[in-house]
């Protein structure tokens, strides 16, 4: 064996490893063959490798069905055997339940072939099958996955998908309406980065105004095109815009000698700050528009019959209109600039310092009761409601003032007499039964109420009857029953009898 040929023993090791009978039994790793495995529990291995597993006899009737999948339910499961595989799927199923059983048939194994079977409530629960012929060929087993989470999954993503795309359709829409006004507007108007100060767009009006082109404009950092007077004005404009986030407005002089007015605010877009500068020239349409809505604005105001009064934030009048002239008492708006509007409106160091205190801290103040007092010593019963500008420096106050006396509703006179009455019924409890204490309650506020009526309508007992949703007969029997007159005149009636 020493002097063996090395090739000769190589040839001889291959052939003791090709002849060596391999083991039937436990593995030197202690491992079942595979055919053990499956016979020990086939159940379980069919359940483990797959969704759901039918086993069918040699006419393709379902004799079992496993698996631990939730979908189809145990129900549907169950009525499933004794049933051909082809009676168990819909309609448009069959011709593939049929492909399926025939592969198997031919080649021993088919396809992956999906299935729809038909649920309880409608809905289809849809598997994916594939189907391998027993050794014996007296059965088939089918294996299915089931795909109804896929098919939800794919669902939502065909839904996300077709949002996104009326989200960019959207997009794609506001951006050419933008451009659309944005071109075709009169004012000039710079989209300027709040860091670099570069252009970021600009339109027609401000290429003109500029005398360059587009181009040529938004390779540009503002400010330029202004006298230098202007610019340092323009930068601090810009900075108050973008600290306090209110429009700034500024006059400036370009380089040409025109003048302008630039307003300036600021703006979040794709996590920059952008400035939006508006330059108006004193005869453009814009200006001029602008300052045609305005003198309306003011003139509507000076018509408007409540009074409104404008203040400064100390509570100082800037205007008046007529209306606030007559409550005052007082023949020309200079007998009221620069006074405290807590002379005329409110008590005296009171309601006036609470009113600017909450504007300060809400910014507005609704239906406040108050009075208002004329020079001559009249009063009158106002209704205040004010509001704030805080993007208008210095800052300004409205007061709506609105006389509310004479135009009041009068409460019904019963209503202290019936708040009496309870309290006398509130006595009672202890001495008398609950069942009498509400049917008395229950005829006092019933009494209460037809006579409110009655009171609002003047006596009116068609109207009364129509105010309260009942019949005019009903009314009158109620009057019966609580001793009431029947009227004052026929005439307060409108002709009608109580019949």
């Amino acid at each position: 064996m020493l002097n063996a040929d090395p090739t000769e023993l190589e040839n001889r090791e291959k052939e003791e490893r090709v002849t060596r009978p391999r083991p039937t039994g436990p593995t030197t790793h202690g491992l079942l063959p595979w055919d053990a495995i499956v016979a020990e529990n086939p159940g379980q291995f069919l359940a483990a490798a797959c969704d759901l597993a039918l086993l069918l006899d040699g006419k393709g009737v379902i004799t079992q069905v496993l698996g631990a999948e939730p979908d189809p339910p145990d129900e549907v499961r169950a009525s499933w055997i004794g049933k051909r595989l082809v009676d168990t799927v819909t309609s448009e199923s069959k011709p593939e339940a049929e492909a399926l059983l025939r592969d198997t048939a031919d080649k021993g194994a088919s396809t992956r072939r999906q299935l729809n079977h038909p649920g309880p409530d409608g809905t289809d629960f849809q598997l994916a099958y594939t189907a391998l012929r027993l050794r014996d060929g007296k059965g088939t087993v089918v294996l299915g996955h089931g795909l109804t989470k896929l098919s939800a999954l794919q669902a939502r993503l065909v839904e996300m998908q077709q949002e996104m795309e009326r989200g960019y359709r959207r997009l794609r829409h506001t951006e050419t309406r933008y451009r659309l006004i944005f071109q075709h507007s009169s004012e000039a108007v710079l989209v300027v980065d709040a860091g670099t100060r570069a252009v970021v767009d600009a339109n027609a009006a401000a290429a003109r105004l500029f005398g360059d082109s587009h181009e040529h404009l938004t390779v540009k950092t503002f400010p330029f095109g202004l006298q230098e007077v202007s610019i340092g004005p323009t930068n601090d404009a810009m900075a108050s815009a973008r600290i306090l986030g209110r429009i700034a407005e500024v006059p400036v002089n370009l380089t040409d000698g025109r003048q302008a007015t630039s307003r300036i605010s600021c703006f979040r877009q794709e996590a920059a700050t952008l400035f939006f500068i508006r330059f108006l020239e004193p005869h453009s349409e814009a200006l001029v528009e602008s300052e045609r809505k305005r003198g309306l604005i003011l003139e509507l105001l000076d018509r408007l019959p409540d009074a409104f009064v404008v203040t400064d934030s100390k509570g100082l009048i800037l205007r008046a209109n007529q209306a606030f002239l007559d409550l005052a008492q007082v023949s020309s708006d200079h007998q009221l600039v620069g006074k405290p509007l807590g002379e005329w409106l409110g008590r005296p160091g009171a309601d006036l310092s609470i009113m600017l205190a909450t504007l300060k801290q809400h910014g507005a103040v609704r239906l406040l009761h108050t009075l208002l007092r004329g020079e001559l010593g009249s009063l009158a019963e106002v209704e205040v409601s004010a509001t704030s500008s805080p993007d208008h420096e210095p800052q300004c106050h409205g007061f709506a003032i609105r006389e509310v006396e004479g135009r009041l509703l009068r409460s019904p006179q019963g209503a202290a007499d019936l708040t009496k009455a309870v309290e006398q019924l509130t006595d009672l409890v202890g001495r008398v039964q609950l069942r009498d204490l509400l049917r008395d309650t229950i005829d006092l506020v019933e009494r209460h109420f037809v006579r409110a009526a009655l009171e609002m309508t003047g006596d009116n007992r068609t109207a009364a009857a129509e105010l309260l949703g009942l019949s005019r007969q009903s009314l009158y029997v109620k009057l019966r029953r609580f001793s009431e007159p029947l009227g004052t005149t026929p005439s307060t009636q409108s002709g009608e009898s109580p019949d």
